[in-house]
């Protein structure tokens, strides 16, 4: 997308913003999650003709996030792909030192409906078992790749641990992407997703727009600018519904230039990108762990919790 169209984006945002503006006071929880997975990691890098021989490019954004948090005083949840634990355990593990919620967000960060149920089993039980071991957290959440999950997705999680999921979004159908599917805008037992989804596993939706139906963060934020996202979470609000959100830790740093990598990747990523976070920080929202909106929205919620030693694998 041009600068033009962001513009143009925008003033209509700006036409419309101030009359969202409840009370002047806070506007409640929000989530700002963290999908925790490195450039080399993207589906956009991995079917790229090119390659880059830069290591761990996007630790620094996750430094950055980590700090930016600590100094406004908000808390988050941290989907992590968990291999990253073995190269990195002291950049994976710091994000538990500083009191986040430590999620999975699988083992390989591969498409869950491009493997078979084993693997997808493997990916979520290694990631869950992994995380927790470096941690001494008991990870409850999960989110998937790019949203994509298949039919045995609840089941699956339920066998292998978790308490929650995070990887339905109510977006409308975008070509080569996600979205059309489904329509739940707030947290709820899988089963309004699934029928046949084990009746102890919950569903924390990504948000969208309302009206736009596009996702409020991810590219949706480099495209259309902070003030847009800012907007989404005001309306949302004033439905008494929790803005979800989520960015990735390679958007706030300068990427290398790799054939075949498209351009919408790198557009408004690295110092654009840390000062649209620091906006959205700065709304009038708490923000929140993930476990803690859905323990607010299902108070009869438990999740399942696997036993832990309560110290971090040093």
């Amino acid at each position: 997308m041009s600068d033009t169209a962001g513009r143009t984006v925008g003033s209509v945002f700006d036409a419309v913003e101030d009359r969202t503006d409840t009370s002047g006071g806070r506007c409640g929880p929000a989530v700002l999650s963290i999908d925790v997975e490195l450039f080399d990691q993207t589906p956009a890098y991995r079917s790229a003709a090119g390659t880059t021989d830069q290591q761990g490019i996007g630790l620094d954004g996750l430094a950055w996030f980590r700090e930016t948090l600590r100094d406004r005083g908000a808390n988050t949840t941290c989907f992590v792909v968990s291999s990253l634990a073995d190269p990195y355990p002291d950049a994976i593990g710091s994000l538990a030192d500083a009191g986040f919620e430590i999620a999975s967000h699988t083992r390989s960060h591969e498409l869950l409906s491009e493997l078979s149920a084993d693997r997808r089993r493997g990916e979520l039980r290694d990631s869950r078992e992994r995380l927790e071991s470096l941690t001494g957290q008991s990870v409850t959440g999960f989110r998937a790749p790019a949203f994509d999950i298949t039919d045995d997705h609840f089941a699956l999680l339920a066998e292998t641990g978790y308490g929650y999921d995070s990887s339905v979004i109510a977006s409308r159908a975008i070509p080569g992407w996600y979205g059309g599917e489904y329509d739940l805008e707030t947290p709820a037992r899988a089963t309004a997703i699934d029928p046949d989804a084990p009746a102890d596993v919950a569903e924390l939706p990504a948000s969208v727009m309302p009206g736009l139906r596009l996702p409020l963060t991810g590219t949706w934020l480099r495209f259309f600018g902070p003030r847009y996202t800012a907007l989404g979470m005001r309306l949302l609000a004033r439905r008494g519904i929790a803005p979800v959100l989520y960015v990735h830790p390679w958007e706030l740093v300068g990427l290398p230039n790799v054939e075949g990598v498209p351009s919408r990747v790198y557009y408004h990523t690295g110092e654009w990108m840390r000062e649209a976070v620091e906006y959205i920080l700065d709304q009038p929202f708490d923000f929140v762990t993930a476990r803690s909106v859905i323990e607010a929205s299902l108070p009869d919620w438990a999740p399942a919790t696997a036993a832990v030693d309560g110290h971090r694998e040093t």
